[in-house]
């Protein structure tokens, strides 16, 4: 006679600080006082609940940026999270302080690959190991390779970067523990759904994974995907929805038995509201509301930036402020620097660090035309439009890029309507994580970039430059222009 036992798995991702519910007709929707909410209504319901998070609690909201992580910390505390992974975002205070950050923290968070170079020591713990109504939940989390582009300055500090190494690591984990009879094996990842099937494909049937929890590509599904046997999942983005599993899982074997997920909807009419939160909420509320309530101007309408991968209103509009401001040949902005689908038309101060939440340097590169066609051609690879989460630009003012995918080649490529010529010398604007990580960005490494001139810093701050800007124009307006056409 088998042994069935019940496990809820609740489980959020890319939360990106989005704290507050908003307003949708009579319905409330979002923010994590309805979201814990519903994670306490479920645990008084099934007494076998975990809740888990996969990275990215950081970034996108005042509330979280004015106090660096610090107040995320304590309202995920009052979400009580059974287990926590990093995602890149945890990491952009500087991981000194995301190291302080987890002292903080009263849940575990936990991290396979993140290790000290000299000694291999890990900077974080790997694995967490949950007892449930007899049950032995193992947890283990592992993180992208973006992070070791966040902290690329860090030379001490090394992460294993690719799948194979992924799995490994994780089958080395599995090994050490499956001997203490486990029941059950999660995967807490932050590596983008495309890459957790990938990496669930490499994974040895013996190791016992039953479940990969992911998070970093923002993805929606309808139902888990399976590989491997391995039941895959992402929870979207923000807090307008939790992933649920409700799964059967076999003891003897230590397997899923039956398994049902869905992801439930977090407004007013499913969730009540946890009072305590939001009282908490409220209170870092008031608080940056002092300081971001100021409006920085009004545009003519909304702008939009609905997709990272294709030039966008918003992005056209940034990178042409950055480019006059900085006097450079062109701007080279980061796409998903840009972290709103539209902006506007009355921009507040807080609207624009929520937009724009990286305030980090300008560098300037000198390159030639030649390395410069190398670097678009390698942001409009092929991947890029299959789904994989890659670095994309939008340009300033007066590039105009023609590319045919069939044949792999420009058609146009002109600045300023004239023909970029291989052997001319053209500077660009890069933000200091794009000018650290060219080879990520633009498959060419930093070092060959640098041969004519070494790049420097001409911008302290890229929020600075847009607040100066937009504060003193009111009723802008801007139009894509057709600055790159991928046919």
């Amino acid at each position: 006679m088998a042994n069935y036992k019940k496990l809820v798995l609740l489980h959020s991702n890319d939360m990106h600080g989005d704290f507050l519910s908003e307003q949708d007709g009579d319905n409330l929707i979002g923010g994590v006082s309805l979201l814990s909410g519903y994670i306490n209504k479920v645990r008084e319901e099934e007494p076998n609940t975990l809740y888990c998070i996969a990275g990215d609690m950081f970034r996108g909201s005042v509330i979280d940026s004015e106090f660096k992580g610090i107040s995320t910390i304590e309202i995920m505390n009052m979400l009580s999270p059974d287990v926590v992974t990093i995602g890149n975002h945890e990491t952009d205070y500087g991981l000194s302080h995301l190291l302080f950050l987890e002292k903080c923290a009263k849940f575990p968070i936990i991290n396979a690959n993140l290790y000290i170079k000299t000694n291999h020591a890990r900077l974080f713990k790997p694995y967490t190991i949950i007892e449930v109504d007899g049950m032995k939940i193992l947890f283990i989390g592992i993180l992208t390779e973006e992070v070791l582009a966040q902290t690329k300055n860090d030379g001490l500090v090394g992460t294993f970067v690719n799948v194979e190494e992924a799995a490994a690591e994780v089958g080395k984990i599995c090994n050490a523990y499956n001997a203490i009879d486990i029941d059950f094996t999660v995967l807490l990842t932050h590596i983008g759904f495309e890459e957790d099937k990938k990496l669930a494909a490499k994974l040895d049937p013996a190791w016992g994974v039953d479940v990969i929890i992911g998070g970093h590509s923002h993805t929606f599904i309808d139902e888990p995907a399976v590989v491997n046997d391995i039941l895959i999942v992402q929870a979207g983005t923000g807090t307008d929805q939790i992933g649920r599993f409700d799964i059967t899982v076999d003891t003897d074997t230590n397997s899923v038995a039956e398994y049902k997920w869905h992801s439930i909807p977090i407004d007013a009419e499913h969730c009540p509201l946890d009072d305590a939160i939001e009282k908490l909420l409220l209170q870092y509320k008031s608080k940056t509301d002092e300081k971001y309530s100021r409006v920085v101007t009004r545009f003519s309408r909304k702008l939009t930036h609905p997709c990272r991968t294709q030039e966008t209103e918003l992005g056209d509009l940034f990178a042409d402020v950055l480019k006059r401001s900085l006097n450079v040949d062109l701007m080279l902005l980061g796409s998903g620097s840009i972290r709103c689908e539209e902006l506007g038309p009355i921009v507040l101060f807080s609207d624009l660090v929520e937009s724009f939440p990286y305030d980090d340097e300008v560098y300037m590169l000198t390159v030639t035309g030649e390395q410069l066609k190398r670097m678009i051609k390698y942001m409009v690879r092929d991947e890029v439009w299959e789904g994989a989460h890659c670095e994309f630009y939008q340009f300033s003012e007066g590039m105009q890029v023609v590319y045919t995918r069939e044949k792999h080649e420009f058609i146009t490529f002109t600045l300023n309507g004239i023909p970029v010529e291989d052997n001319r010398t053209y500077t660009i604007g890069l933000q200091r994580f794009h000018y650290l990580n060219t080879q990520i960005g633009f498959g060419i490494p930093l070092e060959e970039l640098s041969q004519l001139h070494k790049g420097r810093i001409v911008a302290t701050s890229c929020r600075e430059i847009l607040d100066e800007y937009l504060s003193s124009h009111q009723r802008l307006d801007q139009k894509t222009g057709n600055r790159l056409v991928v046919i």
